[in-house]
């Protein structure tokens, strides 16, 4: 049986915003359910975060995505920089999230449309390895490894 993993970011207090973005970049269905929507009282401040978001596109994007309780800061959790000193990229970040078309087109669609507001850590480019390769780090603090996939 297959397995399909999903990567799930954990935001202090914009995931409604980095969700409805993502749904922007890639498509597909959104669905977002606040802590109030499975039974914190309104009046308590944080009930309109997000306790469980996906964004799911036909096209096999997925991504899902949560607001810490009592997190405002803005941002992922456990972000840092990412950047290249001396063709070697430097992190801070536990994980990136990578994704990989079979096209530079197609890649290239996606790139426009995350890479506003962004920091650029690899411009997208060719590479000893692909027709496309590029790292960004958007403004919600998540980075990002393109590639465009070997036939």
């Amino acid at each position: 049986m297959p397995v399909q993993t999903t990567t799930h970011l954990n935001f202090r207090g914009d995931a409604r915003q980095a969700l409805e973005f993502y749904q922007s970049v890639f498509g597909g269905h959104l669905v977002i359910n606040t802590y109030a929507d499975f039974g914190m009282p309104a009046e308590i401040p944080g009930s309109d975060k997000v306790v469980f978001g996906v964004v799911a596109g036909e096209n096999g994007f997925r991504i899902m995505g949560y607001d810490i309780p009592g997190q405002t800061e803005g941002g992922i959790a456990g972000g840092g920089t990412t950047r290249r000193e001396n063709n070697t990229t430097v992190t801070e970040q536990a994980a990136f999230v990578s994704i990989s078309s079979s096209t530079l087109d197609e890649l290239q669609g996606y790139w426009d449309a995350l890479v506003v507001d962004a920091t650029i850590v690899e411009p997208l480019a060719a590479s000893a390895w692909s027709a496309g390769f590029g790292m960004l780090t958007d403004r919600f603090g998540v980075t990002w490894s393109v590639t465009v996939s070997a036939e």
